[in-house]
């Protein structure tokens, strides 16, 4: 089901399917979380879920590390006049479907491989131990030399 979010002529952006108004914050996490939603124009009723998601990508690459390059930015804007532009278009979201899929693909096998592979969890298995050792022989040391954890006494 697709969310309807209304912008108003204020710019404030209202939830259809929460009746209540959200922010381009909350409009950013429906994106994160692979909700489908449209934005329209309260007066026009026209599509205008492309500028807002240019508003998003806007502030992020503002407050945040960068994305695109100023070269990057360049290339895109020269394709708006060119033959290629819908070629372009194509092109630009096959590759970004491909990215997306390569990336998922890699997250799998990274953790069925920490999943299934005996030898690693047996590594995490001893480290933890290890760890828990250590602590415990430190604890042990500062009981020792007369510290204890939140004490205000000072080795002689």
């Amino acid at each position: 089901m697709t969310i309807i979010i209304k912008k108003y002529p204020n710019r404030r952006l209202y939830d259809t399917d929460r009746s209540r108004y959200i922010t381009v914050a909350d409009v950013r996490d429906l994106v994160v979380k692979c909700v489908d939603f449209k934005v329209i124009d309260a007066n026009t009723n026209e599509d205008i879920t492309n500028s807002v998601l240019l508003q998003i990508i806007f502030e992020q690459e503002n407050h945040g590390e960068s994305i695109f390059t100023a070269e990057i930015l360049s290339k895109i804007i020269r394709f708006y006049d060119n033959s290629v532009q819908e070629i372009f278009t194509s092109y630009l979201d096959q590759s970004l479907n491909m990215f997306v899929k390569q990336q998922s693909l890699l997250q799998k096998q990274v953790q069925d491989m920490l999943v299934n592979t005996p030898q690693l969890n047996a590594l995490a298995t001893v480290t933890k131990l290890n760890l828990e050792a250590w602590r415990e022989l430190q604890e042990q040391f500062f009981k020792t030399a007369g510290l204890y954890p939140g004490s205000d006494k000072k080795p002689q």
